[in-house]
């Protein structure tokens, strides 16, 4: 039985995970040799950055189990594993906290004007620009996953109300006002000044927030996206932030990774953009390899695998999420 890793494991991680599952043969094949040894792996933990043979893989019939270092899972839900037997769980809610922190980084920026104050301090200008006020404005939330739900967690110290949508529109934490379902979204959109996705990318919300949806957005209001970005029609964002309809936009994650050069986001002043960073942290390979080791330990046993996905939703339920 072999167990293939493709996450940036160091020597330490990868006798955690030996340790965990002593009856293995533990492979570290990095990104370099992934799509070769992935037809010989009986456990696959980690994420493909690069293109994969899925056809050689299922072929060879060897794959019981999928489990993402990543929350997103398009790396790895292709037909062919959505119907197989294949089990894949994900990393949800595992990089809740810090996906957080960027996003209130992104809408903080936004709201004091932090990147143009930042162009001021380069030319050396120490002038007084307009800002606006985080307190008491109304956030509406799409995706109230462990993503979703730390946000929400984190937003509400600032004196705001929240609102969100999920496909699972039961047992609302606390921070949050009303949870709608997920086909609720125009119905949100309309009445916040803060829209935020967390929400994952799959084919019912691929290219969900084009041009129709962001005309939705009530005139004025702020738009943050720490969820995938193909989920957005990167030129309505555009077209919605120059029309004014838009007052400002955060995003973590665009269209195509790396943003093109000649993306109009880069020359916009009421945009804040960082490279996909929302689930760095310094602790990131340990966390995950804590849940990886204590999957392995239920796979081994026969109990229930944290963040199994419905591969058909590409997503878990809340009951399964892993909490740390």
């Amino acid at each position: 039985m072999r167990i293939v890793l493709c996450y940036p494991v160091e020597p330490h991680h990868i006798a955690q995970i030996q340790a965990a599952a002593p009856d293995f043969e533990v492979v570290d094949a990095g990104q370099e040799r992934i799509d070769e040894l992935l037809p010989t792996a009986d456990i696959f933990i980690g994420h493909a950055k690069v293109p994969v043979d899925w056809d050689r893989v299922l072929k060879a019939n060897r794959l019981r189990w999928i489990q993402s270092s990543a929350a997103g899972l398009d790396h790895c839900l292709v037909p062919g594993v959505i119907d197989s037997d294949i089990v894949v769980s994900s990393a949800s809610g595992l990089f809740a906290p810090q996906v957080a922190e960027q996003t209130m980084t992104l809408l903080l920026d936004l709201i004091r004007s932090q990147g143009r104050f930042n162009r001021a301090n380069s030319r050396h200008e120490f002038i007084r620009l307009p800002t606006d006020d985080l307190r008491q404005k109304k956030v509406g939330i799409v995706g109230l996953g462990g993503n979703g739900r730390r946000i929400a967690k984190v937003l509400k110290p600032f004196d705001v109300s929240i609102v969100a949508t999920d496909y699972f529109s039961f047992d609302p934490p606390a921070e949050v006002e009303r949870l709608l379902p997920a086909d609720a979204v125009d119905e949100m959109l309309a009445e916040v000044d803060i829209a935020i996705l967390a929400l994952p990318l799959n084919a019912q919300t691929r290219g969900m927030f084009d041009a129709d949806r962001f005309a939705k957005m009530r005139p004025g209001s702020y738009f943050i996206n720490v969820a995938r970005g193909q989920v957005v029609v990167e030129s309505a964002l555009v077209d919605a932030l120059d029309s004014g309809h838009l007052r400002g936009a955060g995003v973590d994650v665009t269209e195509v990774e790396p943003l093109p050069d000649e993306s109009p986001l880069w020359d916009r002043e009421n945009v804040i953009i960082t490279p996909h960073v929302g689930a760095q942290s310094r602790w990131r390979v340990d966390d995950t390899t804590v849940m990886v080791c204590e999957n392995l330990r239920r796979f081994q046993a026969g109990e229930s695998i944290y963040n199994t996905v419905d591969k058909q939703l590409g997503f878990p339920s809340p009951e399964v999420v892993w909490h740390g």
